[in-house]
């Protein structure tokens, strides 16, 4: 028998090759990319600010602060002790923090305060920001910032709401909002039989007399998906007498009572579980009208639009924080006598994520940027590009964030890293304010009603045309395409992603490395290469790609 050695056990046991939790670090100064892109559209202004929230949500206790908010779920309380109804969801103090966190940086109203054309593309950066440390809390931040141009088409009461969205504090016990801090407001648009056919909707609004003040309805229906349920209003769709209209309903009626929305179910989701999604239904609720009856869709329409520009934002703070754990954890690790990201065919995985991430940043900060042009060819671009961008954007994230899953091995399947929870919150921004074909053939609308739109899109990347030999051909080619048939439905998700492609290969021709440039627009633009991730064309600057990567 051998001798008892404990030191030689206990040497066994102990852990190496491992590298340490990502934390504690700015989350936006080691985003080389992303920095680049916000020094040069807004400077020193957006720069300061997304570097103090970058610290902030970079550090152990805010990361926490994230995990936590999905791991204790929100629990609906639909009674008191007493049967009377409350429709309440009561969320982990986690939760209540972070949002109070976001509303504090102004991530739900920066865009309103500051009077600079790059003021949504500060919504976008902190919000990408905000969302590597936790995505759920994004959402009632996002459907309240886009909330305010449907808002202001009323100057009564949406006026009035809109006042006290902007400049508002986190204060989340339900009161008339004349006594609060500051207030959230929600959506509430598709039914069980519509979905996006926000048309075939069935819920019905019938005007109040006189004595209700004008402007006043009852809605009586249901909503099959209400996402944050606790805010303190919703925007809503319902039949008025003269048409499918918009409306406000808040959740303490004029009178001061609780208004009978009442909260049915929350939605037991696959991802984004720090947010209560539900269903609600109206029983007498009363509601405001905004914009005239029968105008609803187009009343709201702004509000979608803004949302979708929290989705693409959404989705970088996904991809980027997949990338970061990725590049981290090869960095830290060796196998076969060599670090993981020195072994060739991990370098190529890792060069492969990043281009993919830098043309996501490109596109989610150009974007961004076109939602403060105030001309006509501004803003068609923006109509335009904001649905291509989440169109490519959101179908490319869940395979992104597997690959990047897959670089730790089998730590990356278990819970306690972050990458299983942003793996089930991949899908979302795909799904949520218009799927996939509902967005592509969005784009196809937009470009047979608005020809202002691909004029803007032409403009757009002819000012690259010289910056890349592949630029002139590609956009020479879609344009004589799309003049000689139009494209047909059944094609229209290819010819978004052609749009998408070239927009993203232009933008990074002008404004990113000719590593990352050169590798993006021969593998995506010209099909060089192969169709997973790794699998670069041969050539391919890799060192120069990922050395922007370090973390």
């Amino acid at each position: 028998m051998l001798p008892y050695a404990p030191e030689t056990e206990l040497e066994t046991h102990e852990v190496t090759n491992q590298p340490s939790p990502l934390v504690d670090l700015n989350l936006y100064e080691t985003d080389v990319a992303l920095r680049e892109a916000v020094r040069r559209e807004a400077g020193d202004w957006l720069d300061a600010r997304a570097l103090a929230l970058g610290e902030i949500v970079g550090s152990e206790a805010v990361l926490t602060l994230g995990a936590d908010a999905n791991r204790y779920r929100p629990e609906l309380v639909q009674f008191d002790r007493y049967g009377r109804r409350l429709d309440e969801v009561r969320f982990h103090p986690s939760y209540h923090q972070l949002m109070a966190l976001a509303m504090a940086h102004g991530i739900h109203d920066l865009a309103w305060t500051e009077a600079r054309p790059d003021a949504h593309l500060a919504h976008a950066v902190l919000l990408a920001l905000f969302t590597e440390a936790e995505a759920g809390t994004m959402c009632p931040i996002n459907m309240t910032y886009a909330a305010v141009p449907a808002l202001r088409t009323d100057p009564g009461v949406g006026g009035y709401w809109s006042e006290r969205l902007i400049g508002g504090r986190y204060d989340a016990p339900l009161r008339p909002i004349a006594e609060k801090a500051g207030i959230t407001v929600g959506m509430a648009m598709t039914e069980k039989q519509g979905g996006s056919d926000v048309r075939a909707n069935t819920t019905r609004a019938e005007r109040l007399g006189e004595a209700g003040g004008e402007g006043l309805y009852r809605l009586v229906g249901h909503k099959w998906f209400c996402s944050a349920p606790m805010s303190d209003g919703f925007l809503t769709l319902a039949y008025a007498p003269d048409g499918l209209t918009c409306f406000l309903a808040p959740r303490i009626a004029p009178g001061g009572e609780r208004n009978p929305i009442h909260v049915m179910r929350l939605k037991d989701k696959l991802g984004n579980t720090s947010n209560a999604s539900s269903e609600i239904e109206y029983h007498d609720a009363v509601a405001w009208r905004i914009g005239d009856e029968g105008r609803g869709v187009k009343t709201i329409i702004e509000m979608v639009h803004h949302t979708r520009l929290g989705t693409i934002s959404g989705t970088l703070g996904i991809m980027r924080r997949a990338l970061a754990e990725a590049a981290h954890h090869v960095a830290g690790r060796t196998a076969f006598q060599k670090r993981l990201i020195d072994q060739p065919a991990m370098t190529a995985v890792i060069a492969d994520l990043a281009v993919e991430y830098e043309a996501a940043t490109a596109l989610v900060i150009r974007v961004a940027r076109a939602f403060g042009d105030e001309d006509e060819h501004g803003r068609a671009f923006a109509r335009l590009a904001v649905a291509l961008a989440k169109f490519r954007l959101t179908k490319r994230c869940p395979e992104f964030v597997y690959e990047c899953m897959e670089c730790l091995g089998g730590v990356g399947y278990v819970e306690e890293t972050p990458l299983p929870r942003y793996y089930r919150e991949a899908p979302l921004n795909a799904i949520w304010e218009g799927s996939g074909n509902v967005i592509a053939l969005d784009v196809l609308r937009t470009l047979a009603r608005e020809p202002a739109a691909m004029a803007a899109y032409v403009t757009e990347i002819e000012e690259t045309r010289g910056a890349h030999p592949a630029i002139g051909p590609a956009l020479d080619a879609l344009v004589r395409d799309m003049r000689s048939e139009p494209p047909a439905e059944a094609q229209a998700r290819q010819s978004v992603e052609r749009l998408a492609i070239l927009l993203q290969a232009s933008l990074l021709a002008r404004h990113g490395p000719a590593a990352v440039a050169d590798a993006f627009i021969r593998s995506r633009l010209l099909g060089e290469g192969g169709r997973c991730y790794g699998a670069l064309p041969a050539g391919a600057d890799l060192a120069t790609i990922v050395g922007r990567q370090a973390v």
